[in-house]
Order: structure tokens, then C-alpha cells, then sequence
């Protein structure tokens, strides 16, 4: 029985029956918000550098696959592994060059997973049809930045694309043999708990079947930085946190994944919240909390599910 939410580790150990350890990667692909494209600035908290094991490597994709996986072996007895394209946008290319990443996970047996993040702008059906032929050999999702459904939010923190991209590109995702799943950050500036809530009840109601949680968290070099040096915006605290969270999963479906609860960031470009870094006690909180409020996963859940899609948010 699983215990108040159904965890990343869940789902692998129920799937492969041991555990799997994802391989951050950087294949070298852009991203149309930092480019010039969309926008040259990119989004108002991004900065590679303060989660990326690979940012600004040099290495190839081989290398930093046969590192990763010796360092897991090490340290987790791993032996099977997920292939985590992270870095940018990783369908912002060609179908050919995608294609040639993509097939280096075909030089390792141990990995038996594809897992591709990106923007939910920037596929389209040639480029699923792509990552659609690997799931016969693999277990595969596409992790698409949504962040927040409210398209105002989006402008402030200058994503370049609104909440009916992200619509769009599930819709033709759940055509496919790939699992999608949405990257959300909580406490975004301007917004309020029933904000926050809305996103999930449209989540709720969608074929999505993963949530990866970001704490908004301030990073070395960034807008946001700024932002937050000047005193213009406020950060959740962790106790307020880890409520916003247990009210999040309570409305979604019992049978989405919960990749993460929470962020984290390499500790000499975390500006603040110092506390994200503690995951552990955020775990061991969201489940305290749970416990307290007798609830868990899907308690607030629609008693009838549907997995219609949103219009018109």
C-alpha cells in the first residue's frame, strides 16, 4: 500500500522491480527563450549552472553516460538506468539531430529508460512520432515546463508560451506511447493558494500522469535575483510549503506519479531558500502533514475521473 503519495521510486521498483537511478544528461541543444527566438533573456529564475551536473560541459553524451553510470554503481548499486536529457529545451532541433542523441542509449543495455525535458512549445507530431518509436525498447516520458497554468504568471517570469501550448502538446502526446508529464513551481510570484490550486484541479483533469514540484528558489546571476535583492518578491516559507504541496497532491489522481517534492540546487548558487536543500525533512514533513490531516493522494480527487482537456484557459 503506498504511503500518503506514489513516489518516483514507486513507480520505478513497481515497473522494473529495483531501482533505477536517472542519469542527468546534456546533449547541447538550445532554447528558443535564451536564443533570440522567443526572447534573449530566458525565464526570470533560470540559471543551469546551480542544478546541472553537466552545464557547460564539453563532454559527450558516451562520457557523461559512462560517468553518471559508474558513479550510481558506486554509490546506489544501481543497475539499470534512465537516459535524462535536462539541460535546455531537448526537442529544439531537428528531428535527425534529436534522433542522433537520442540513439546513444543504444550503446548501453543498463538503460532502460528515455526521458526527455522540454518546452511545450517546441514539439510537434514529426518529433513525437520520433520519441514515440523508442518506447517498444524503453519507458518513456516527456517532462514538459508548464510551471503554472495562469497565463499571467507565465508573462511575469517571462516563459514565452501560454497554458494552451502546453494543452496542445499533451493532447498529442496522449496519442503516443509516451507518458507526459508537467514541471510545476510553487509560489511563483503574484500568486495566491487558490491559484496554485486551480492548477492542479486543470492537471487533474488531463492525461497527464507525472508531477515533478519546484520550490521558487533564488539562483546566482538571475532576473530573479534581482528581483529578490531589491525586495520585490517573498518566498515561501517551509512550513507554508509544505501545505501548499499536501494541498496540491490531495486533488490530483491517486495514480499520478510524484517524480519530486520539492527542488534543490547546488549550494554555491542557491541565493535563497537555504532550507530546499534539506530533502529529507521536506519528505519527512509532506508525510507528517498527511498523517495529520488523515488525508493523501487523490482524498480531494473529482469522483469521476476524466481526462478531458482544457480550452479556452
Amino acid at each position: 500500500m503506498r504511503e500518503y503519495f506514489f513516489s518516483f521510486n514507486d513507480y520505478l521498483r513497481n515497473k522494473f522491480g529495483e531501482r533505477v537511478q536517472r542519469l542527468s544528461l546534456n546533449a547541447g541543444f538550445g532554447c528558443p527563450n535564451r536564443d533570440g527566438t522567443i526572447d534573449a533573456g530566458g525565464c526570470i529564475y533560470c540559471n543551469e549552472k546551480g542544478f546541472s551536473p553537466f552545464a557547460g560541459t564539453r563532454l559527450s553524451l558516451d562520457d557523461q553516460i559512462s560517468r553518471s553510470m559508474d558513479y550510481a554503481r558506486r554509490r546506489y548499486k544501481a543497475k539499470k538506468f534512465i537516459a535524462y536529457f535536462q539541460n535546455a529545451t531537448n526537442t529544439y532541433a531537428p528531428p535527425e539531430d534529436l534522433k542522433k542523441a537520442y540513439d546513444v542509449i543504444k550503446k548501453f543495455p543498463e538503460i532502460v529508460g528515455l526521458y526527455i525535458s522540454t518546452r511545450p512549445d517546441c514539439v510537434d507530431e514529426e518529433k513525437l512520432e520520433l520519441i514515440d518509436s523508442y518506447s517498444k525498447d524503453y519507458d518513456v516520458w516527456i517532462e514538459y515546463g508548464l510551471q503554472s497554468v495562469h497565463d499571467r504568471t507565465l508573462k511575469m517570469i517571462n516563459r514565452g508560451h501560454v497554458f494552451h501550448d502546453f494543452v496542445e502538446a499533451v493532447q498529442m502526446t496522449s496519442k503516443k506511447n509516451i507518458k507526459a508529464a508537467a514541471h510545476i513551481i510553487l509560489g511563483l510570484p503574484g500568486e495566491t493558494r487558490d491559484d496554485i490550486l486551480k492548477t492542479a484541479g486543470k492537471l487533474a483533469r488531463m492525461s497527464v500522469f507525472g508531477i515533478k514540484f519546484h520550490m521558487l528558489h533564488v539562483l546566482r546571476d538571475t532576473k530573479l535575483e534581482d528581483y529578490y535583492r531589491q525586495g520585490r518578491i517573498r518566498l515561501l516559507t517551509f512550513a507554508e510549503y509544505v501545505g501548499l504541496v499536501c494541498d496540491f497532491i490531495e486533488r490530483i489522481s491517486p495514480e499520478h506519479v510524484i517524480f519530486r517534492l520539492v527542488s534543490d540546487a547546488k549550494a554555491d548558487f542557491l541565493v535563497a531558500p537555504k532550507w530546499i536543500n534539506g530533502k529529507s525533512e521536506v519528505i519527512k514533513s509532506v508525510k507528517n502533514e498527511f498523517k495529520k490531516r488523515g488525508t493523501r493522494q487523490g482524498s480531494r480527487y473529482p469522483s469521476v475521473k476524466t481526462t478531458a482537456y482544457i480550452r479556452g484557459a
